[in-house]
């Protein structure tokens, strides 16, 4: 059945629902549920087939069961469709929904909270696998104290036949202290490995957000608009496994701008700043925060500090450059490796 509603826009794509159809005539739309989950997982896909089946499994043989799993299909064009279909039809803790046409990976995302319910939400790629006690161990911590926004654990990194090849660990405290400055520091010096955002989050937190804002690498900016509003906790444990293989977003368009479109198809053929608007979105978020002014003057000073980290003057410098003369893009590229770049330096790669 296809429901319709009216479309609003944030950035220029739809975020409302719109023609989608759901694969159930007997959930209706979330606002009207009074029997919410404890959890809501949001799981997004596009032409998932490959691993789709490895990940719905691991989702779904959580200790934690008090859950319901979205899983938001983007118009895919392979078999996601089927075992979407047939997975929901043997757990009654799933709800397809299928767009008519592909919205971008951020609309998509997003439609994912759009429809939830429950108090605290999970993002799950249609690639990556959580271990069994990953949301029960989140969520317990998230139940424990009222303070943390966002629970995480540390992350295993698999290939595409689930052999690891590293590991990444969070540093002491990240993101844990009383200081909503040192929180947001603590984000924009990891802000190359944005991990956290799978994690379990508070869904009232999430909604003060701007969600994912249709800008590449909205991920950076959501959640250093979460570690503003809260702390975040971190699990010792490898919970989370992250695939890596050739097909992964990152691999495919090893720059903001090649992946722009992929993100969100509004900005197809776009003169992008993608870095600039990633900086802009990082003084957005501060000005938007309640903050005491000393506070904010210190989350400035962080982003001050940000511009030397990671080459990220030099990107903002680049950036005009590949706007105004595209054809250099791929010869820069190469240049820096930054298609391989984002899994080294403070990943730990498995040595055979």
């Amino acid at each position: 059945m296809t429901r319709t509603a009216r479309a609003a826009t944030r950035d220029g794509f739809p975020h409302a629902r719109s023609g989608f159809e759901f694969l159930r005539d007997d959930l209706p739309f979330a606002k009207h549920r009074s029997d919410a989950p404890c959890l809501s997982i949001g799981l997004p896909v596009h032409d998932g087939e490959r691993f789709l089946e490895a990940t719905l499994d691991g989702l779904l043989s959580q200790t934690f069961e008090d859950f319901e799993l979205i899983v938001a299909d983007n118009a895919s064009s392979d078999a996601t469709e089927d075992i979407c279909r047939a997975y929901a039809e043997r757990d009654r803790r799933i709800r397809y929904i299928r767009r008519p046409a592909n919205a971008g990976v951020l609309a998509n995302f997003n439609l994912t909270f759009e429809q939830s319910r429950g108090r605290y939400f999970k993002w799950a790629a249609a690639d990556d696998i959580v271990r069994p006690e990953f949301v029960a161990r989140c969520v317990g911590i998230l139940e424990s104290d009222p303070g943390i926004v966002l629970c995480h654990s540390n992350t295993e990194i698999i290939d595409e036949h689930d052999v690891v090849v590293g590991s990444y660990r969070y540093r002491s405290g990240h993101a844990s202290g009383v200081s909503p400055s040192g929180r947001f520091n603590d984000v924009l010096r990891e802000d190359r490995w944005c991990f956290a955002l799978f994690g379990v989050v508070r869904s009232d937190a999430l909604r003060t957000t701007r969600l994912l804002a249709g800008h590449v690498g909205s991920d950076r900016s959501l959640l250093a608009e979460l570690a503003l509003r809260g702390r975040f906790g971190i699990v010792a444990d490898d919970l989370f496994r992250s695939r890596d293989h050739p097909a992964r977003a990152v691999r495919r368009f090893p720059s903001h701008r090649l992946r722009a479109e992929y993100e969100n198809p509004a900005l197809a053929r776009r003169r992008l700043l993608p870095h600039w608007r990633i900086f802009g979105e990082y003084a957005r978020g501060v000005r938007r925060a309640e903050l005491p002014l000393s506070e904010r003057a210190r989350c400035y000073a962080a982003l001050a500090r940000w511009l030397g980290r990671h080459h990220n003057w030099a990107r903002l410098a680049v950036d005009p450059v590949v706007a105004l003369a595209p054809a250099m893009e791929p010869a820069l590229i190469r240049l820096t490796h930054s298609d391989r770049r984002w899994l080294t330096e403070r990943l730990r790669r498995i040595r055979r």
